[in-house]
């Protein structure tokens, strides 16, 4: 899943940069605040994981970026890339890619039609976008799949999807909220090497949210536990 809907110019890689948040949630007319004052850089290419116990607000940090946080929550501070301050920015402004627990591929479908709505509606030409897809398919070793019904596919193959629809995006910075806590041991080192090499080829700052800790380690960032001292 992404938030970007930017036309298909090239962009030069840009940090993601968090300054001075502070997230409180707010429940029958009680506010607890679940961390403040937190600073944050991510170059382009890098990887930060961040870990912590259920509740500590991992995933609503990410909900925070990508400008999708739930009512009940309140959040004050910035978000930029680079020099640009998206903070107010609606979603699809933003040029967030995510990936949840979830490959979330649309089942009406085909595998193709799944990639060619991660394109940006800037590319209009046939020709073009079909041979985007093409790539994409080949990139992640499912050449001859665009006519293929999701459900046919293994959950591997599903995940490989949901990455190149993000990546077909051309986000500018990629969220990832456990997206490996589905899938079993042997298919979950290979899809994590599947996405972190694909971050870094394509230099997208990443924030991973995971429980796992061997997660962390195979992100070889900078690893961050919440709750934030």
């Amino acid at each position: 899943m992404t938030t970007n809907q930017r036309p298909g110019a090239v962009q030069i890689p840009e940090p993601l940069i968090l300054q001075d948040l502070t997230l409180s949630l707010c429940s029958s007319g009680i506010t607890k605040t679940l961390f403040k004052k937190f600073d944050l850089e991510i170059q382009p290419g890098e990887i930060t994981t961040i870990m912590g116990p259920s509740g500590c607000g991992k995933s609503s940090l990410l909900s925070f970026i990508s400008g999708t946080l739930a009512k009940d929550f309140n959040a004050v501070g910035r978000v930029c890339l680079g020099q640009r301050d998206i903070t107010s920015s609606p979603p699809e402004q933003r040029h967030i890619g995510m990936l949840f627990q979830e490959d979330l591929l649309f089942p009406h479908l085909s595998v193709g039609e799944n990639l060619g709505f991660g394109i940006p509606a800037a590319v209009r030409q046939k020709n073009q976008r079909k041979m985007l897809i093409e790539e994409a398919l080949e990139e992640a070793g499912l050449s001859g799949y665009a006519d293929q019904d999701p459900a046919t596919l293994s959950g591997g193959q599903r995940a490989r999807v949901a990455v190149m629809r993000t990546l077909l995006s051309r986000p500018s910075a990629l969220l990832l909220d456990e997206p490996f806590s589905k899938l079993d041991s042997a298919l979950r080192e290979r899809f994590r090497t599947f996405i972190f090499e694909h971050a870094r080829a394509h230099n997208l700052p990443t924030l991973l949210v995971t429980h796992d800790p061997e997660d962390a380690r195979s992100a070889e960032g900078l690893i961050l536990n919440m709750p934030f001292k």
